[in-house]
């Protein structure tokens, strides 16, 4: 079967930093695949070029098997969501909806799909809350709403429990363990907590290579490579 989302040898660098070096990585359609690392390994470099806001130096990246040239064609397919979402002054209603009314929807239409959205992570009735009002894990599954109301085939998530508490990390966790079934995910995260509980797999970048890509028993079990080991056991940050 042909990967959803396949980045090839893949090179960036930012001035005099390398971010990421060689990176091959493959992922399957209705997949999720978290990627950890320490601070500055590449993770958020790696994401953003998955989700083609980002051309890579050298190497490539193919989606639905065509290599990728500019990813103004695959926008609506392919969504991001950042550790740091921005947000519109107003309701909820307002921001998970932006994207289906700047595609023409009828307001039935987008009204509908913000419902099924904000049920999709434990928000129903939030609709004409204000943005202002919200907590930092409400804001959060905002976010995700307003990525799964455009229905992507892609969802990539940089960080999505950042500076979040435990109680809402779980809520972020329980969301995406019921959304991963229909979509394919990419989840860019320091919370092992997550990868252990939601990846099909596991992939250890370190200093911008990719260093080993297992199950998340694997990984976390009996790891294959030294830094991979120490990171997972918190010796490494």
């Amino acid at each position: 079967m042909t990967p959803i989302l396949e980045a090839h040898k893949v090179w960036k660098s930012f001035g005099s930093i390398r971010a990421l070096r060689g990176i091959t990585l493959d992922i399957s359609e209705n997949e999720t695949v978290s990627i950890i690392g320490p601070n500055g390994a590449g993770k958020t470099t790696l994401l953003r070029i998955l989700a083609l806001l980002e051309r890579p130096d050298k190497g490539w990246v193919r989606y639905r098997g065509e290599k990728v040239e500019s990813g103004e064609k695959h926008r609506g397919e392919i969504t991001m969501v950042f550790q740091n979402p921005a947000f519109f002054t107003g309701t909820v209603a307002d921001n998970v909806g932006y994207g289906l009314k700047i595609r023409g929807m009828d307001k039935q239409t987008i009204r509908r799909k913000v419902r099924e959205a904000l049920r999709a992570v434990n928000l129903a009735g939030f609709e004409k809350r204000k943005i202002k009002a919200l907590s930092g894990g409400e804001k959060q599954r905002v976010a995700l709403a307003r990525a799964l109301c455009i229905e992507p085939r892609v969802l990539l998530l940089d960080e999505p429990t950042a500076n979040l508490d435990p109680p809402n990390c779980e809520r972020i966790r329980r969301v995406l363990k019921r959304i991963k079934k229909n979509i394919t995910v990419v989840i860019a995260s320091h919370h092992l907590g997550l990868a252990k509980t939601v990846a099909d797999r596991v992939a250890y970048i370190h200093q911008g290579k990719l260093l080993e890509i297992g199950s998340p028993e694997q990984i976390f079990g009996k790891p294959r490579h030294r830094l991979t080991k120490l990171f997972v056991e918190g010796k490494l940050v």
